[in-house]
């Protein structure tokens, strides 16, 4: 049973793999045909893309050409508007500039953007005639672009009225009268410190408008096109010839002059100072209202032009620049001669005031020749300045002058130096400053300490000189008294004290001492002899009275007569003589008058106390005894006033 149902199980199984055997390779089959199907139609699909390949071919060029016609259209549709805005633009320009400058502007921009874009398609096959053509309009627009520039400018340019001028400056340099030229009589040396005091350093200038704001941007588009058109030849010309000629008539209508060398050397020397301290006024007035004025115009109209400004302010300013500095140069390179030191001076100070200014406005690379120009004349008035001083101490340790002060006053030659040696104290900076171009690391104080001593010496020297000229010692003395007293007060009382020092004073004080002491002397010992005790006494009999007013035998009245007779004499010589002479100040006057009064009269009145009643005691008392010491003293009081006085003997 077990083996029957083992052997009916085998049975089984084996059916079942048999079965399965079969339907695997039915399936197989089933794959090999399907395989043969998907073969078949790859072999099918690859036939039907090869013939739809020359399709899809001419699809895709068909595609391209219809791009490129797109292309092509709104190629030819942008040339069509450039052609269209040239039309525009030409019309424009056609009309000129005078209607709508503005406009005009616009079609040159416009212009010029047609140029660009032709010039980069030059595929189209007109571009090269359509250039031509655009560059010959543009040629054309900028011509007329020009004349509109050149009339704007012509029309907006007027010289500027002195009376404008005037109102820009500070109220202390204003001409009182408001005509041109006329600065009240007003020299500069005259003014020099009243100018300075009223710090001029700080005052405010307010430069002219020379073209009314509204107009400068309109000429600063027009210079703009013409710069971009590469005319910058022309418009420099028609800048500089159209604002040269203003600026020019600006300053001959202020009274600026047109003078050589020639002319300035020939002139009167009045005539030429007061056209000194007229430059003066009119530096100031041209650079810091007219050239500043030209320098703001030109910075505006040519701003971001490259170097173009500079050029054209330059070319502007030359020649006016020229004229002014040429009239500085003629005085500084004339022959030189003391009175000229101060407008010398003057004319350094205001070169040297304008410095800074001339180098803000005459910046750059066109302007350095006119920077030097100014530069160079503040050197040589210098120099020249200088050398004026060095000629003048020389002139006064030589001067010759016959002049008589047969009086002994201050002699012209003292009050001229002193006076000017007072005038150059005003100028005191500026002289260290110039003493201090010439002295390496001197802070120039010094140096003009030490001129100024020299020019006083100078001075001493000479006047020695001049009192050996007098035959009476005593008028030597007191020439040489009065004129180095003067010297001392002046010195005294202003600013050279400071800088000649108290040792100076005190020294000359002590000289003038001396020589008040030696007139004494000499005027008064003489006479003094008329009234001393010596040689009084004689041998032989007659009466006499003793010193104290008693009896003595041994005076003679014929001797004290004698005394007396010569005593008036000699003091109405002296009366009649040194009432002509003078000290010319009261207080030296006085002074001296009481110094002679305390030697004379004490010596009088104890001389007629003494032998007075030996006289009294003879006939005619009154011919000898002709003054009482109050007489005297009235007599002295008539000193030294320098009149001619005739005193009748009594």
């Amino acid at each position: 049973m077990g083996v029957l149902t083992t052997g009916m199980g085998g049975d089984s199984l084996s059916l079942r793999a048999a079965m399965m055997r079969e339907s695997l390779q039915k399936s197989q089959t089933i794959t090999d045909s399907v395989v043969s199907i998907l073969g078949s139609f790859d072999h099918r699909l690859s036939a039907l893309e090869t013939a739809m390949r020359p399709t899809q071919i001419r699809t895709h060029s068909i595609r391209k050409a219809h791009e490129n016609i797109d292309k092509t259209l709104k190629a030819a549709e942008v040339i069509l508007a450039q052609f269209d805005l040239s039309r525009q633009a030409e019309s424009k320009i056609l009309r000129g500039p005078r209607e709508d400058l503005e406009s005009y502007l616009e079609a040159i921009d416009q212009l010029r953007s047609n140029i660009r874009f032709f010039s980069s398609n030059k595929g189209f096959k007109s571009s090269d005639g359509v250039l031509s053509q655009a560059n010959s309009l543009l040629a054309k627009a900028i011509s007329k672009l020009e004349d509109e520039f050149k009339q704007l400018l012509l029309s907006y340019s007027k010289p500027v009225e002195p009376e404008r001028l005037f109102d820009c400056l500070p109220n202390s340099l204003r001409p009182s009268s408001g005509s041109p030229g006329d600065y009240s009589g007003k020299n500069p040396s005259n003014n020099h410190a009243e100018h300075h005091n009223s710090s001029l350093e700080n005052a405010v200038y307010t430069p002219p408008t020379l073209i009314p704001p509204r107009v400068i941007p309109l000429l600063h588009d027009l210079a703009q096109q013409m710069f971009q058109a590469g005319h910058q030849q022309q418009l420099l010309i028609i800048y500089r010839d159209t604002r040269s000629s203003v600026l020019e008539e600006s300053l001959h209508k202020l009274g600026v002059e047109k003078l050589s060398k020639d002319d300035v050397q020939k002139m009167q020397w009045e005539i030429l100072e007061a056209k000194i301290g007229n430059w003066i006024h009119y530096m100031r007035i041209a650079v810091k209202l007219l050239f500043a004025g030209e320098r703001k115009v030109c910075d505006q109209m040519f701003e971001a032009f490259d170097s173009l400004g500079d050029q054209c302010f330059a070319e502007v300013t030359r020649s006016s620049v020229s004229v002014l500095l040429s009239f500085g140069e003629a005085i500084a390179n004339s022959k030189r001669s003391p009175e000229k030191l101060f407008v010398l001076l003057d004319m350094y100070e205001i070169m040297r005031e304008l410095h800074s200014e001339i180098e803000t406005i005459f910046i750059g690379k066109a302007c350095a020749e006119i920077r030097e120009s100014a530069s160079s004349l503040t050197k040589r008035l210098a120099q020249t300045a200088k050398k004026t001083f060095g000629d003048f101490e020389e002139a006064v340790e030589r001067d010759a002058t016959k002049t008589a002060v047969s009086d002994g006053t201050v002699h012209p030659l003292t009050s001229y130096v002193i006076n000017y040696v007072k005038f150059l104290f005003d100028y005191q900076s500026t002289l260290k400053q110039l003493f201090k171009e010439f002295e390496n690391g001197d802070e120039g104080g010094s140096q003009l300490a030490s001129v100024t001593m020299q020019i006083m010496q100078a001075l001493q020297t000479n006047l020695d000189g001049k009192s050996k000229q007098y035959r009476d010692p005593s008028l030597t003395h007191l020439f040489l008294m009065n004129n180095i007293h003067y010297m001392v007060r002046s010195v005294r009382r202003s600013e050279a004290k400071d800088l000649l020092g108290d040792d100076w004073v005190q020294r000359h004080r002590r000289i003038v001492q001396q020589h008040a002491n030696q007139y004494k002397r000499n005027a008064w010992g003489k006479i003094l002899q008329c009234l001393s005790i010596q040689g009084l006494t004689s041998s032989g009999g007659g009466s006499s009275v003793a010193g104290d007013g008693g009896s003595s035998s041994g005076v003679s009245r014929a001797i004290v007569k004698d005394r007396f007779k010569t005593f008036n004499m000699q003091f109405e010589d002296l009366h009649q003589k040194q009432s002509q002479w003078t000290v010319p100040d009261t207080e030296l006057r006085e002074s001296l008058r009481l110094a002679v009064a305390e030697v004379l009269l004490p010596a009088y009145r104890s001389f007629i106390k003494r032998y007075g009643p030996l006289v009294e005691s003879g006939k005619n008392p009154q011919k000898y005894i002709r003054y009482t010491a109050e007489d005297l003293e009235r007599m002295l009081g008539e000193f030294f006033e320098g009149k001619n006085v005739n005193e009748p003997k009594r």
